[in-house]
C-alpha cells in the first residue's frame, strides 16, 4: 500500500509546491521579523509577539504539508490500535479495576519487542563505543533535584473542570483557546490582537495572570464547556519520603541522567582521569502528566535511555567522525524553521563544516541515532533532525537537535540530542561543595596566581572539635573566587561555610587567606556534556505505525513488517496436519533455532495453513517454517516462508537454524536466499 513515505519523498511536486509556496513566504516574513527586532534590541515584548505569530505561520505550514499528502497514503489508526490492544502488546495498566491513564502494561509481544530494542541500543552504543553503563536508584533526595532545577522548573499550574474534576494544564488551555479563537472569523480583531498579547506573554504568567486571562476571555473546560477552577500548583515529579520519619523528602527520578552526574567523580576514576569518555544508563523515568493522551506518546512511567558524553569543552572533536561524515541526515536547522523552508537532507559532516551542526561529537551522535533508529524499524523518510530555535533552549544550552518521526499525530519528539555546555557538574558543585572537574596536561608548564584559604587548625579544632577535619575539606574545595568572597566577609565579622548537613560560622582568627605563583603541568576544566536521550516508548510506537501493513487485496488483513533484528519471535513453526509422524520433525526443527537462540513459537492449532500464516504475520513473526509431509524425505526438508513477501523456499532441517540466524542478524538477505535456496510454490496462502 502507499505510505506517508511516498508522498514525503516528492514534496518538491511543482502543484504541491505551489500550494506551499505562500506559506512559506508568510513564515519567512514572520521570521525575518523577529530577526530585525532581536537585531535592534527592540522591547521583550515585542519580540515575543513576533516569535507567536512565527510559530502560528510554521504550525500551518506544517500542517497543509501533512495534510496534502493523498487519502491512499493516509494511516488507519484504529485498525492498529485493535491489532495492539487484541493480541496484547500492550494495554492500560490494571484494566479491570477502569484502568489508569498514562500507565500501561506490555504483553508477551510488546515486552520482547521492547526487551530486543533495549537490547540493540545496547550493542549500538554502550558495546560498540566502549560507554561506562552505570545503574542508579529511581529514588532521589530532593536536593539533588533542587541544584538540578528540576525542583523550581517542574511545577506547572492546572485548571479543573468545576463539575467533572477532569484538570488542564492552565498554560495548554490557555493556548489552545487562544489559538482557536483567533482562527474565528468572528472574534473581533481587537480580542484577537490582546490574545496575541497572552501567548507572547504566557510563558511568564503566574496563576494570577492566567486567572485573569480565564476569566476576561470566558474560557471554558474544552471538553464539556463547564467553568474551571483558579490554576493551582501541580508538582510533574512523584513526591514522596525515604525512611519512617518521612523528614527525608525525595522524588522519583524524572530523568536518569543525574545518576550520571552526581557519579562523575567515580566515573572519572574508572577512566583514569582521561576525557572525553561516556556513561550511559537505561531505567524508568516518572512524570506526574497532568492529563496524558495519545497513547505510548505521553505516559506517566517511560523507559529511557541517556548517554552523557564527558569533553574537554575547549576540544569537541570526534576520533571517529570521518566514519559518519558521508551520511545523509534529514536536517530541519533553526534557520530554515525562520524562511519557511523545508528539511532537506545534508551530510552530518557537511552541516558540522558548516556550522549548522555545532561540534563534531554531537553530529556524531545525530548520525549513530539515524542508524539505531532505521535498524529497529523506523522510516528514515519519516525521519528528521530538527534544531531548537534560540527560545526553545536552556540558558545554558549551546546546541539541540530532537530527532522527530512522523506518526498519526504529526511529528513527535523521540530523542533529544543536546550540547548542555557544563551547567549540571556546575550546579551540583555549587551545591556540595565537592570539585567535578577533570585535569588537563598542558602542553608547557605554567606559572598561575593563586589565592587560598589556609584553616588554623588549632583554634578551629578547640571551637569545633569533630567538625575540624570537615571544615578543612570544605576550605580546600572552595574556588578562588569563593575564597575572595570569604576574605571579603571575615573582614566584616564572620563568613558561614557550609558543610554536608550544617553551616559554620568562621572567625578571622581562624583563616589565613595566603596568595603567592605556581608553576602548574595540568589545569583543571569543568567537562561540556552532550546528551543524547531516547524515549524507548515512543520510538516502538513510531515502529508499530511504520510497520504496520493490509495486504494487497484484502484490507482485512492487517500485519506488522518489523524487522526481524527486533521481533519479538523470530520464527514460527507451522505442521501442516496434526499428525504425529511430523513431530519429530518438528522437535528437530525447534533444537536447530535454540541452537542459536531465536524464539520461535509453534502453531499447531485448527485452522487451514493459509489462517495460521495470516495470524503469525499479524504479530510480526518475520519468517516461518512449514513442515509438511514432503519433510518426511530423508533428508529431512522443510519450507522456509518470508511473512512480507509470502515466498517460500525450500531447506534441509540441519541446516534451517543457521539460514533462519543469518536472515535475522542481516548476514544473507532474502533475496540472496531465493538464489541460494529452490524456492517453493505454496498455494496455501488464502485458504
Amino acid at each position: 500500500v502507499a505510505t506517508r513515505s511516498l508522498f514525503l519523498g516528492v514534496m518538491a511536486d511543482p502543484a504541491i509546491e505551489a500550494q506551499l509556496a505562500p506559506l512559506r513566504a508568510a513564515v519567512k516574513e514572520s521570521g525575518d521579523l523577529v530577526r530585525d527586532l532581536k537585531a535592534k534590541g527592540a522591547p521583550k515584548i515585542e519580540v515575543d509577539k513576533a516569535v507567536v505569530e512565527l510559530k502560528a505561520r510554521k504550525r500551518k505550514l506544517e500542517e497543509t504539508e501533512i495534510a496534502l499528502a493523498p487519502k491512499e497514503a493516509s494511516f488507519d489508526r484504529l485498525k492498529l490500535e485493535d491489532l495492539l490492544k487484541r493480541r496484547f502488546f500492550y494495554d492500560q495498566s490494571f484494566a479491570i479495576y477502569g484502568g489508569v491513564t498514562g500507565l500501561y502494561d506490555f504483553g508477551p509481544m510488546g515486552c520482547g519487542l521492547k526487551q530486543n530494542m533495549l537490547s540493540e541500543w545496547r550493542k549500538h552504543f554502550i558495546l560498540k563505543e566502549r560507554m561506562l553503563e552505570v545503574e542508579c536508584s529511581s529514588l532521589t533526595p530532593e536536593p539533588v533535584l533542587k541544584a538540578s532545577g528540576h525542583v523550581d522548573r517542574f511545577i506547572d499550574w492546572m485548571v479543573k473542570d468545576l463539575k467533572n474534576g477532569e484538570c488542564f494544564r492552565a498554560d495548554h488551555l490557555i493556548k489552545n483557546t487562544a489559538e482557536k479563537m483567533q482562527a474565528d472569523p468572528k472574534v473581533p480583531a481587537e480580542t484577537k490582537e490582546q490574545l496575541t498579547d497572552v501567548l507572547a506573554q504566557l510563558e511568564g504568567f503566574d496563576d494570577k495572570d492566567m486567572h485573569k486571562v480565564i476569566t476576561t476571555f470566558n474560557m471554558k473546560s474544552p471538553i464539556t464547556g463547564n467553568d474551571l477552577s483558579e490554576p493551582v500548583d501541580f508538582n510533574l515529579m512523584f513526591g514522596t519520603q525515604i525512611g519512617p520519619t518521612g523528614d527525608f523528602k525525595a522524588f522519583l527520578r524524572p530523568e536518569t541522567a543525574q545518576g550520571i552526574f552526581v557519579n562523575f567523580k567515580r566515573l572519572l576514576e574508572f577512566n583514569q582521569g582521561r576525557l572525553p569518555f561516556a556513561a550511559a544508563q537505561i531505567g524508568l523515568g516518572f512524570r506526574n502528566e497532568i492529563s496524558p493522551r495519545q497513547g505510548l506518546i505521553r505516559v506517566r512511567e517511560f523507559t529511557m535511555c541517556e548517554i552523557e558524553h564527558f569533553v574537554d569543552p575547549a576540544d569537541k572533536s570526534f576520533l571517529k567522525f570521518a566514519k559518519v561524515a558521508d551520511l545523509k541526515l534529514n536536517l530541519f536547522s533553526a534557520c530554515d524553521q525562520m524562511d519557511g523552508k523545508p528539511a532537506k537532507p545534508m551530510a552530518i559532516g557537511e552541516a558540522v563544516q558548516k556550522g549548522i551542526v555545532a561540534n563534531e561529537t554531537l553530529g556524531y551522535y545525530m548520525a549513530r541515532c539515524q542508524e539505531f533508529l532505521v535498524k529497529v524499524g523506523v522510516d528514515p523518510l519519516r525521519t528528521r533532525f530538527r534544531q531548537h530555535l534560540s527560545n526553545e533552549m536552556a540558558h545554558y544550552a549551546q546546541d539541540c537537535w530532537d530527532a522527530e518521526i512522523l506518526t498519526s499525530y504529526g511529528w513527535i519528539e523521540c530523542v533529544g540530542n543536546a550540547d548542555r555546555a557544563c551547567y549540571d557538574l556546575q550546579q551540583h558543585h555549587k551545591a556540595t561543595n565537592v570539585k567535578l572537574v577533570a585535569e588537563k596536561k598542558l602542553s608547557e608548564p605554567r606559572v598561575v596566581n593563586f589565592v587560598q584559604a589556609a584553616p588554623n587548625m588549632a583554634v578551629i579544632g578547640k571551637t569545633y572539635k569533630k567538625e575540624a577535619k570537615k571544615i578543612q575539606v570544605a576550605l580546600e574545595q572552595l574556588s578562588e573566587s569563593e575564597v575572595e568572597e570569604l576574605e571579603k566577609q571575615i573582614e566584616n565579622g564572620i563568613y558561614k561555610l557550609k558543610l554536608d548537613d550544617s553551616e559554620v560560622e568562621l572567625k578571622k582568627e581562624m583563616i589565613n587567606v595566603k596568595r603567592g605563583e605556581k608553576r602548574v603541568h595540568v589545569e583543571e576544566v569543568t567537562p561540556s556534556v552532550i546528551e543524547p536521550s531516547y524515549g524507548i516508548g515512543r520510538i516502538m510506537y513510531a515502529v508499530f505505525e511504520h510497520s504496520f501493513r493490509q495486504r494487497e487485496g484484502d484490507e482485512q488483513r492487517t500485519y506488522l513488517a518489523l524487522p526481524a533484528l527486533v521481533a519479538p519471535i523470530k520464527c514460527s513453526i507451522l505442521p501442516i496436519s496434526a499428525n504425529e509422524r511430523l513431530n519429530p520433525i518438528i522437535e528437530a526443527v525447534e533444537e536447530q533455532l535454540e541452537t542459536f537462540d531465536l524464539a520461535c513459537k509453534v502453531d499447531d492449532s485448527a485452522g487451514s495453513i493459509g489462517k495460521r500464516y495470516a495470524r503469525t504475520d499479524e504479530i510480526g513473526i518475520p519468517f516461518g517454517v512449514t513442515v509438511d509431509f514432503e519433510s518426511e524425505e530423508k533428508p529431512w526438508t522443510v519450507t522456509v516462508r518470508h511473512a512480507e513477501s509470502c515466498e517460500q523456499i525450500r531447506v534441509k532441517v540441519d541446516e534451517v537454524g543457521m539460514i533462519i540466524n543469518s536472515l535475522v542478524k542481516g548476514y544473507l538477505s532474502w533475496s540472496a536466499a531465493k538464489e541460494k535456496y529452490p524456492v517453493f510454490e505454496s498455494k496455501n496462502e488464502e485458504k
